[in-house]
C-alpha cells in the first residue's frame, strides 16, 4: 500500500478543519437565533397578556370607541366589531406578528440567511413592545373616530377638522388610515394596468366609505397614518414588503414612460402625528441587512429608494389641535 504524500495529508486536514469551523459557526448561529426566537415569543406573549388585562390603553379605547359607534350608527355594527378585534389577540396586527414569528421558526438556518432572520426577529420584538403596539392601534381607533362624524376624537393624530382645513393630501374619507396597510387589504392591478386598493373581504364595507383608491394618486397625495409614516418597517412582513416594492417600482416605470416624475409614498413623513411614544420615532436596531435570497426589507426598499429601518421622520407637534377625550367633537 502506497504511503499518503505529506502535502495530501496536510490538505485533507485543512479541509476537515475548515468544515469543522463552518459547522461550529453554523451551530453558534443557530443557537443565537433560537435564543432570539425564545425572546420574541416571550415578548409576544407578554403583549398578549397586556392586551387581555387591559394594560394597553389604546386597546381599551378601541373597544370603547366601537361600543359608542355601534350605539350611534347601528348599521356600522359589523365593521365596528371587526375593527375592534385589533384590541385582542385575534386582531390582524397581533396575528401578523405571530405568523411572522412562525415563518422564522419554519426556516432552515444557513449562514446566508441568518442575518435576515435575526433582523426580522428584531423587528418582531420591537413591534411587540406595548408602547409601540399602543401607537399602532391609533389607526383603527381613528377610523372609528372618523366614522362617528366627529363625535369621537382622534388619538395620536391631529383632529379631522384640522387636517381638512390644512388641505393635507387627498380626502379618502373614513378608513383612509388603513389604506396601504397589508393587514387589511392589498394593491391590485386593474384592467388598464394601474393599481388600486382592494380591501380584504371582511373589510369590504370600508370600500363604501373610501371609494376607489388608485395607487398613483394615493402615493402622491396620501394623508398621515401611523402605519405608513412610522410603523411600516415594524408591522410589515418581508413578503409584504416585497409586494409593496413591486407595486411602487411598476408605478415609477409607468410614470417614467410618460416622462413624469414619481416619488415614493414613503419618501417623506406626513405631518399629523401627535402624542406618540418616543419608541415610534426611534428606528429598529437590526443585526444586518436582509440578503437578496431572503427577499429582505433592504433589498426591496433599495429598489424603491427608501430605507429599511425608516420608522421615523420629521414630525410637527400639533399641540392643542389634537382632540382628546372619547366624546369631544371636531
Amino acid at each position: 500500500m502506497s504511503m499518503i504524500k505529506p502535502w495530501k495529508l496536510i490538505s485533507l486536514l485543512f479541509i476537515l478543519q475548515l468544515l469543522a469551523g463552518c459547522e461550529s459557526k453554523l451551530e453558534q448561529t443557530q443557537t443565537t437565533i433560537n435564543q432570539q426566537v425564545a425572546s420574541a415569543e416571550s415578548g409576544l406573549n407578554r403583549l398578549g397578556s397586556s392586551i387581555e388585562t387591559g394594560s394597553v390603553r389604546n386597546a381599551r379605547l378601541l373597544t370603547e370607541y366601537a361600543q359608542v359607534l355601534k350605539q350611534q350608527k347601528p348599521e356600522l355594527t359589523r365593521i365596528a366589531n371587526l375593527i375592534a378585534e385589533d384590541a385582542t389577540r385575534k386582531g390582524p396586527l397581533y396575528q401578523n406578528l405571530a405568523m411572522r414569528l412562525n415563518d422564522v421558526k419554519a426556516e432552515t438556518v444557513t449562514l446566508d440567511n441568518a442575518g435576515g432572520l435575526l433582523d426580522e426577529l428584531a423587528r418582531i420584538q420591537d413591534a411587540s413592545k406595548a408602547s409601540l403596539f399602543n401607537d399602532a392601534l391609533t389607526d383603527p381607533i381613528n377610523v372609528l373616530a372618523d366614522m362617528s362624524d366627529g363625535q369621537l376624537a382622534r388619538v395620536g393624530a391631529i383632529s379631522q377638522y384640522a387636517e381638512q382645513s390644512a388641505g393635507a393630501g387627498a380626502d379618502y374619507g373614513a378608513g383612509s388610515q388603513m389604506v396601504g396597510n397589508p393587514n387589511y387589504g392589498g394593491w391590485q392591478s386593474g384592467s388598464n394596468g394601474t393599481s388600486f386598493w382592494q380591501w380584504y373581504g371582511m373589510y369590504r364595507m370600508l370600500g363604501d366609505l373610501t371609494g376607489r383608491v388608485g395607487y398613483s394618486n394615493w402615493s402622491q397625495n396620501r394623508r398621515y397614518s401611523y402605519y405608513n409614516d412610522y410603523g411600516r418597517s415594524r408591522y410589515t412582513s418581508p413578503k409584504q414588503s416585497v409586494k409593496q416594492a413591486a407595486v411602487e417600482t411598476k408605478t415609477r416605470k409607468s410614470f417614467q414612460r410618460k416622462g413624469q416624475s414619481f416619488s415614493s409614498p414613503y419618501a417623506k413623513t406626513r405631518s399629523g402625528s401627535a402624542g406618540l411614544s418616543r419608541s415610534s420615532y426611534t428606528p429598529t436596531k437590526t443585526v444586518s441587512s436582509y440578503s437578496k435570497s431572503n427577499k429582505s426589507f433592504t433589498s426591496s426598499n433599495k429598489a424603491t429608494g427608501t430605507k429599511a429601518t425608516n420608522s421615523s421622520g420629521s414630525f410637527r407637534n400639533s399641540g392643542g389641535r389634537t382632540s382628546r377625550g372619547v366624546r369631544r367633537g371636531k
